[in-house]
């Protein structure tokens, strides 16, 4: 979940990349919308699924007001003292005519494909200045001829959050929310590792994870984890920002009992407060895990 200043403009930027709106729930007496968008073609993952039954979506958060007041801005987790969440990642069939087709719709980019020594990715700016990074599923170097892209096969890809000590997060992800670790990039002379995680059966660490939706990224930075006074910024509290990412379960009670016997940090657990459908778990840099029901597996809510 992101929180967003303006949603028209924001929303105009994801249908922009080639998603769909697939929900809005409007909480007018809470003063917030909340606004889903996914892939949703024919030729995307989960063409007319419900929102709780895809593996990539984005969430939007607007509270009322926001747009209108000058002063207002987001912290997009790339700067301190909000540092944490990183982006949020889509993969693209031919990625220098998808990132020509982001430049001349007038949108800015973090980092182009020519900026810097990896040419093989770039980083686009949401009106927020979220980050979007761009991948490819074909090799940069197959592609740099091609002038048209099709964003109806484009992917939500990842997300990507920073974290203090990699083994107790890897620990959280797969042993306590079920994900198998996908893939592992391992970078000594920059200092940092990454961490592919998602829902793939007899994952080996081995995948191509670029075709996917729904990944986990994490990215750990070599000593953070020795540091006592080190802490990521969940996005939460000020400067506000990324707010959450969120798994669905097949059995909502059944999986926050499991939670409960596996000692798990709530932030708010199904009883608490006035939405009883939801509950948030807490990783262990404090990263609020919403989870919900899949409304395919058992209906419970009228979303």
């Amino acid at each position: 979940m992101l929180r967003v200043k303006e949603p028209q403009r924001s929303v105009k930027f994801y249908e922009h990349l080639g998603m769909s709106l697939i929900q809005k729930v409007p909480q007018p007496e809470a003063k917030f919308d909340l606004y889903f968008l996914a892939y949703d073609s024919p030729k995307s993952l989960s063409p007319g699924a419900h929102w709780s039954d895809r593996q990539g979506i984005i969430e939007l958060t607007h509270n009322y007001g926001t747009e209108n007041d000058p002063n207002y801005t987001i912290a997009n987790g790339n700067s301190d003292p909000g540092r944490g969440f990183g982006h949020v990642c889509i993969s693209v069939d031919n990625i220098q005519a998808a990132c020509q087709r982001i430049e001349d719709a007038g949108y800015r980019f973090q980092k182009k494909l020519s900026d810097g020594r990896m040419h093989h990715i770039a980083f686009a700016l949401d009106p927020d200045n979220y980050w979007v990074e761009i991948v490819s599923d074909n090799k940069a170097e197959d592609t740099e001829h091609i002038k048209e892209t099709d964003p109806s096969t484009y992917r939500m890809n990842h997300t990507m959050l920073r974290v203090k000590d990699h083994t107790k997060s890897l620990e959280f992800y797969q042993d306590i929310l079920g994900m198998s670790l996908l893939r592992t990039s391992e970078s000594p002379s920059a200092n940092f590792n990454l961490y592919f995680l998602g829902y793939v059966p007899g994952a080996n660490n081995d995948v191509n994870t670029n075709p996917l939706e729904g990944v986990l990224e994490l990215t750990w930075n070599y000593g953070t984890e020795k540091d006592p006074n080190f802490k990521y910024h969940d996005g939460n509290s000020e400067p506000q920002g990324f707010g959450h990412i969120a798994i669905t379960v097949d059995d909502l009670d059944a999986a926050c009992k499991r939670f409960e016997d596996k000692g798990v940090r709530w932030k708010k657990r199904l009883t608490d407060g006035r939405m009883k459908n939801v509950a948030f778990v807490l990783d262990p840099d404090g990263y609020w895990v919403e989870v919900v029901q899949n409304e395919k597996l058992k209906t419970r809510s009228n979303w």
